[in-house]
């Protein structure tokens, strides 16, 4: 809440040479003056973190949810890291747009690709690839063993979708050294292991409508100080 602009009545005002018209006194228009700007950083910082989730509305049916700006900061921060470790800087996100969405707020000379199921998000460009995980490897060849960075929110709890999102990864993963981060539920911890090696960071991420499951954060590599660290 604002602070109140508190006035000595005695100052608010002074009767102009000209007229009757009530005008402020000079102690009385620097307090208000001092006011306004304080008002106009509110609505400048409101207006910066309305842009940064300026995403279409979640689709429940697609089982949409958004992450709360903590996360979004969290997870794109971790990710331009890695990126300026001399990892090639190219970021594959499997149908998690809020990420992306952040990425490009933060760092937008970043190249980040945006696999997902809702149309809407064509808006993105050629940052955009159609992705439906039933069918996990029918992608554009170029983004076949392309990416480094991995980042993926399956859009359901169950091993089944985690499998599909697996192969997803086996096709877009450069050979070698890759890092991949896994946002699911506390209920895929064993699945996140044992089908891609992972395992659970200390953050723990958030969404914006507040979902009652568990989420975790998983990776393939150890953050160290970052994320938590792996959970011991």
């Amino acid at each position: 809440m604002a602070e109140q602009l508190e006035l000595n009545p005695n100052s608010v005002t002074e009767l102009s040479e000209d007229d009757d018209t009530p005008v402020l006194s000079s102690h009385a228009l620097s307090a208000l003056k001092e006011f306004l700007s304080e008002q106009q950083s509110h609505s400048d910082a409101a207006g910066d973190d309305s842009e940064e989730v300026s995403l279409v509305s979640e689709d429940w049916r697609l089982s949409q949810f958004w992450y709360d700006s903590e996360t979004a900061k969290t997870v794109a921060e971790e990710v331009l890291t890695l990126c300026s470790n001399g990892v090639d800087s190219r970021v594959a996100c499997i149908a998690c747009p809020t990420l992306y969405a952040y990425l490009k707020k933060m760092d937008p000379n970043v190249s980040a690709q945006l696999l997902e199921y809702d149309k809407r998000f064509e808006q993105y460009g050629s940052d955009f690839t159609f992705y439906d995980y039933n069918h996990p490897e029918e992608l554009p060849s170029e983004l076949k063993n392309s990416y480094k960075v991995i980042v993926a929110d399956p859009p359901y709890l169950s091993k089944e979708c985690l499998e599909k999102v697996a192969e997803t990864i086996s096709f877009l993963r450069q050979p070698g050294e890759s890092f991949l981060l896994l946002l699911t539920g506390e209920v895929q911890k064993e699945s996140a292991a044992e089908i891609l090696g992972l395992h659970p960071c200390g953050f723990r991420p958030h969404h914006s409508s507040k979902l009652g499951n568990e989420f975790r954060l998983f990776s393939n590599y150890d953050p160290e100080t970052r994320l938590g660290g792996w959970e011991k």
